[in-house]
């Protein structure tokens, strides 16, 4: 039986692939081939690097989430990326969708796990791509730079395997565990998210606070 695949072409309210800027922005990334594994790896460097990694950007409302507000800002943290990465994909008929997933996260600050009290990411984002008759999974969060001030092996793509992080950094610390995994959705389930948030971090607390990038400049001696 074949899979039903609009739900992962059609735009959603967050992955709002038919909006200009989200269309001129996929285009200006894809790079020169019509190869849809190529455009797909093209597009999630772009992602990857071109987002700057913002763990304190979060409020959970499609307005900040959505695709075209991620360009627009050029910052966030891994659920829009996930989401804007998956925007991009749909732009060229390629079907994309969210996955989630929970993770004990070694890259962070000290001041982010005072205020969170915890290491565990609930609801880590990332985008799952149907390429060559199989899903395979992208982790655009963390752009090179801040890779390389934490020691941590960038995370690259091929459009053929599975890329979520490693668990060790290159200094052989532990850096990234999936302690569970939520499924995929078409769509970023905010609802389900703020409740769980709300309830497990008391998000209120650190939203919109935080220089995380002067953070991790101080922490690792890197500018």
């Amino acid at each position: 039986m074949t899979t039903d695949m609009t739900p992962y072409l059609d735009p959603t309210p967050s992955l709002d692939a038919d909006h200009p800027d989200v269309i001129a922005y996929a285009k200006q990334n894809c790079g020169p081939s019509d190869d849809p594994v190529k455009i797909a790896v093209s597009l999630y460097y772009a992602v990857r690097d071109d987002i700057r990694y913002g763990p304190y950007s979060i409020e959970m409302s499609v307005q900040a989430l959505k695709a075209s507000t991620t360009i627009r800002t050029r910052r966030g943290w891994c659920v829009p990326k996930a989401a804007l990465l998956g925007a991009c994909c749909r732009v060229f008929k390629i079907p994309a969708r969210l996955g989630y997933a929970d993770v004990r996260n070694h890259l962070s600050t000290k001041r982010m796990r005072e205020v969170m009290k915890t290491d565990i990411f609930h609801w880590h984002g990332y985008t799952d791509i149907f390429l060559n008759d199989q899903w395979v999974k992208a982790t655009p969060a963390f752009n090179i730079e801040l890779c390389e001030k934490f020691s941590i092996k960038v995370l690259d793509f091929d459009g053929t395997r599975d890329s979520i992080y490693q668990p060790f950094d290159l200094k052989g610390n532990r850096h990234m565990e999936y302690l569970r995994y939520r499924g995929e959705f078409a769509d970023i389930p905010i609802d389900r998210m703020r409740d769980y948030f709300i309830r497990q971090y008391r998000i209120d607390r650190f939203l919109k606070e935080g220089d995380f990038d002067k953070e991790v400049n101080e922490e690792s001696g890197k500018n």
